[in-house]
């Protein structure tokens, strides 16, 4: 790998890990298309790298919910523990911790799939299809929302386990987990900028099980840390996009200008599979 081939990968997966792209359908076009000759298989400690910094932007964006959700959580178990008045279990922090637990349940099922996932990714047409198909998912849910109010006191579990079943079927190649994730919360009513938030926060466990399975293949397969530099560059890179791709998420989604994204997703779907049939 590349200083070059480092920074662009580290602006496409900032970019694409948080608007509703599909980080994974980029790096398919990137890889198999552009025929950058980059390999994740080879390249395992910069996977785990740009993910790291993905997860950094993530955690600094909210880096105040996270304060309360860990202070007011352990409240909790501390006055259920000592059986104290459990006036924690009221507060939004602690319940938001239970509906980031509930929605990550069916991802830890789908997990299991994720090596026979794995094979769509070299498939372009089909990353294609699934390009499109968000697009779709996002334009639609653009459409339909405006009417739901659901926040983090009204939300219901089973509205976060829909969601977290949206986030496991968004482990297929080319279907982009925070346009799947936030077109179904606005699907179930929620608030446009509850909607964005909680995909954001659902994404730190999906995030960090990346992060910790990938590091365990590639110090299994060995690392090359000659290209340690080159890979903090990437990182690097992918924290600060990350945190700018956030705001522009947020902003878009509330505001409802999410219709351009949909039609980016459907351009370059068509491209790919386009693509794919002439070379």
């Amino acid at each position: 790998m590349t200083l070059w081939m480092s920074i662009l990968l580290g602006l496409v997966q900032g970019i694409t890990e948080f608007l509703p792209v599909s980080s994974s359908g980029h790096l398919s076009i990137l890889q198999n298309l552009l025929r950058l000759g980059y390999s994740a298989e080879n390249n395992l400690l910069f996977d785990v790298l740009v993910h790291l910094g993905t997860l950094v932007s993530v955690c600094l964006t909210f880096r105040k919910d996270l304060r309360s959700m860990v202070a007011d959580t352990a409240e909790f178990i501390r006055e259920r523990r000592d059986g104290e008045h459990d006036e924690a279990r009221l507060r939004p922090s602690v319940r938001l911790v239970v509906m980031i637990v509930v929605g990550t349940l069916p991802l830890l099922v789908a997990a299991v799939f994720m090596s026979k996932l794995a094979l769509l990714f070299s498939q372009t047409w089909f990353i294609g299809i699934m390009l499109i198909i968000t697009g779709a998912l996002v334009s639609v849910s653009n459409k339909i929302a405006g009417s739901g109010g659901k926040n983090d006191r009204t939300t219901s579990l089973r509205d976060v386990f829909i969601i977290g079943l949206s986030q496991a079927v968004a482990l297929i190649p080319g279907l982009s987990r925070s346009g799947t994730t936030i077109a179904v919360g606005l699907a179930r009513g929620l608030r446009r900028d509850f909607a964005v938030r909680f995909s954001l926060l659902l994404s730190i466990p999906a995030v960090v099980g990346s992060f910790v399975v990938t590091l365990f293949s590639a110090l299994r397969e060995g690392v090359d840390f000659k290209l340690f530099p080159i890979y903090v560059v990437g990182a690097a890179i992918s924290a600060v996009v990350g945190l700018f791709s956030i705001r522009v998420l947020r902003r878009i989604t509330v505001s409802g200008k999410m219709k351009a994204v949909s039609y980016y997703c459907w351009a370059v779907g068509a491209l790919a599979i386009i693509l794919t049939l002439v070379l």
